[in-house]
């Protein structure tokens, strides 16, 4: 009875062990059957290098958009640099503008307005010399780098002054002292011609066309005539410094200076021009009267003779075109200057 326990027992602990070993496999099988279920389809790469490429993907990304951020931001800032920049050029140009019209406001003659082009620099000892005794609103150029100064030092210079009735000759006596030939001109004279210490004196003037014969035959003699007749009559082909004094006359004398080419053989034009009216023989309304002066003017530009000295005198009528004007001159005495003069070394 004892020996059928223990085999019992036996067989008991056998079918215990198969038992346990079927469940052993089974939950192994299981097991298998499941992970292969959760394992990444062919041709997808596994999770974690998916998500690897992913954040090097969206780096990428990230990058590209930050750089364009940049670009951008850049591009902003160069867009308000220039827009300041153009902001700024428009502003001054409005303020210049505005600045125009008032001044054209206060002066109705703008392209009138002189301004000087060139600054005449002279050594101490021929200021002296020259301008020494001469007035603030007559003066002449002397720096070295044109022909005035030179051909003082040489003695060939030669001076005209056109005038009516003028009695301050300083200027003229003081370029005499220095060694010019000085030729004064005024039809007021009692005699035809006159030499001075310093100076000769004619009874003549300029005018912008030459006298009737008719006229002159009564008279016996021209008062007036063309500075182109003038020169020929003397023998001179040049003239260092042309002073004139006119007295509204200038204007058509300026026109025939220009028409006729004698700008050519003068060096330097000291000339008194007069505002308060059109002057003589000049028609028009006011705009046309203005672009008649200012085209003179120009024609002055244009022959190479640029402006160095500008006075007006206060006491004369604030008068343009017969209008009171505030910050107006009635008359200025302009000085130009040749700067592509080239005289003669033999004076004629």
């Amino acid at each position: 009875m004892d020996m059928g326990r223990e085999r019992l027992s036996l067989g008991l602990l056998l079918r215990l062990s198969i038992l346990l070993t079927a469940v052993c496999v089974c939950i192994h099988v299981y097991l298998e059957t499941g992970w292969q279920g959760f394992q990444t389809p062919p041709g997808r790469p596994p999770q974690s290098k998916q998500n690897s490429g992913q954040q090097s993907r969206r780096g990428q990304v990230s990058a590209e958009s930050e750089e364009q951020s940049i670009k951008r931001r850049i591009s902003y800032v160069h867009m308000l640099k220039k827009d300041r920049v153009s902001r700024k050029r428009d502003e001054d140009r409005e303020d210049r503008e505005d600045r125009e019209d008032r001044e054209d406001r206060e002066d109705p003659s703008p392209a009138l307005r002189p301004h000087r082009k060139v600054f005449c620099a002279s050594s101490p000892g021929e200021e002296e010399a020259v301008q020494g005794g001469s007035t603030s609103d007559w003066t002449v150029c002397l720096d070295p780098q044109y022909s005035l100064s030179h051909r003082i030092q040489s003695k060939h210079c030669r001076v005209y002054s056109f005038g009516l009735g003028v009695d301050d000759r300083s200027l003229e006596r003081s370029l005499s002292r220095s060694g010019c030939e000085v030729h004064c001109f005024d039809p007021s004279l009692k005699q035809p011609h006159l030499q001075q210490t310093e100076m000769w004196l004619h009874r003549l003037s300029v005018d912008w066309r030459d006298p009737n014969p008719a006229v002159v035959a009564q008279r016996q003699y021209a008062s007036t005539k063309k500075l182109a007749t003038i020169l020929n009559d003397f023998g001179h082909r040049e003239v260092d410094v042309l002073k004139a004094d006119m007295e509204s006359a200038e204007w058509k004398i300026l026109e025939n200076l220009v028409l006729e080419g004698v700008l050519d053989s003068v060096g330097q034009l000291l000339l008194e021009i007069h505002l308060h009216w059109a002057g003589f023989e000049v028609g028009g309304d006011d705009p046309s009267v203005v672009r008649y002066w200012f085209s003179l003017l120009k024609e002055l530009e244009h022959a190479n003779f640029q402006l160095f000295h500008v006075h007006s005198d206060p006491n004369k009528p604030h008068l343009f075109l017969h209008k009171n004007v505030f910050n107006a001159s009635s008359a200025y005495t302009l000085s130009w200057v040749n700067t592509q003069w080239k005289p003669s070394r033999n004076q004629n």
